[in-house]
């Protein structure tokens, strides 16, 4: 159990004194950032989807 709680306030010694964490405004400009690419990358993926299917279902349909 002692090393548990070693464990633990290392740990948390760790996070509150030693890792910088950036500013919130850096945050909320990646969080954007990771937003529109992640909707840009949806659309582009279910672009190709569309397409695919579209394709396929004339081959399909012409045999």
């Amino acid at each position: 159990m002692e090393k548990l709680t070693s464990f633990f306030k290392a740990s948390w010694e760790e996070i509150t004194q030693h890792v910088t964490w950036p500013p919130f405004s850096e945050l909320q400009s990646n969080t954007t950032l990771v937003l529109v690419g992640s909707l840009i990358f949806a659309f582009v993926v279910g672009f190709m989807d569309f397409v695919f299917e579209n394709a396929l279902n004339l081959f399909y349909q012409t045999f």
